[in-house]
């Protein structure tokens, strides 16, 4: 049975093309709470638009009154501009708990000129490390771009503009863990960072230039009931490989140095996936 209550728990039909999508927690008044930082929140265009900002006293972000298991979450996100050094805008999934599960971006602000950083990562029952980091190709900070998440049981796709940029297989047959059990929130932050996030902390946040905003719009929660198979067309796959292929900065199935004495076993090429 399929029920929609204040969390939204998706039945998962299974061998069958039935597609049915519920739209759901897509306005920034309704369908969120301050988390902290109030005072550094600033809602527009009746609910559709929301920037957060980051000044000396503190940072700024919200939470989704939903909590939802599987679906397609889309934020259109403009970045601190300029000198955004030290600064962390993050946009994530993530359950209660100490065992719990999270679907992370974190993009990292950089000195002026210099690129954006996109970290993700996945926790699944409490264990992260499963970093993947990437240059963007664009500049973050002129116009909104697309961020987006596309959770199932099977797998987990990031995406940029709609270009699949990393994908992360249910590998749980091996032993390796996915979240798939615990309901997460939506969350959205902006906050100082500058002991880690530029060249490892190496870069402090200009505090003469604060205070930082950054700006979201058009949030759209789309909670699917299918077969969950993904269609990517050659195109796609062959963009994610290129995008790839140039601009990744860190991938943890690569760090020889951190898994000195083996590999995770998504990570051993006898395990790995075309696709991962």
């Amino acid at each position: 049975m399929c029920r929609n209550s204040y969390f939204l728990l998706v039945c998962l039909l299974l061998g069958t093309t039935t597609t049915t999508t519920i739209v759901l927690g897509g306005n920034f008044t309704k369908d969120f709470d301050v988390l902290f930082g109030g005072q550094n929140i600033n809602i527009e265009d009746g609910g559709n638009s929301i920037s957060l900002q980051l000044d000396q006293v503190t940072g700024s972000g919200i939470k989704s009154k939903y909590e939802y298991l599987f679906g397609r979450f889309d934020m259109q996100i403009k970045l601190v501009p300029g000198n955004s050094a030290g600064t962390v805008t993050a946009y994530y999934l993530s359950s209660a708990g100490p065992q719990h599960d999270e679907i992370d971006l974190e993009f990292l602000g950089n000195l002026s000129g210099d690129p954006y950083l996109l970290s993700t990562n996945i926790f699944a029952n409490g264990h992260g490390g499963r970093e993947v980091q990437f240059y963007l190709w664009f500049d973050p900070t002129t116009d909104f771009h697309t961020y987006s998440v596309d959770w199932n049981p099977q797998r987990i796709i990031i995406l940029v503009d709609n270009i699949p940029l990393r994908v992360m297989h249910n590998r749980k047959s091996i032993g390796v863990s996915f979240p798939t059990k615990q309901p997460m929130k939506l969350y959205v932050t902006l906050w100082n960072g500058d002991s880690w996030a530029t060249r490892w902390g190496q870069v402090k946040i200009d505090w003469k230039k604060a205070p930082f905003v950054a700006s979201f719009r058009n949030f759209k929660a789309n909670a699917r009931v299918a077969d969950c198979r993904d269609q990517f067309d050659e195109g796609s796959i062959k963009k994610m490989k290129e995008i790839q292929s140039k601009w990744t900065v860190y991938d943890y199935c690569l760090d020889f140095r951190r898994y000195s004495h083996g590999l995770p076993y998504e990570c051993r090429k006898q395990n790995k996936l075309a696709s991962s």
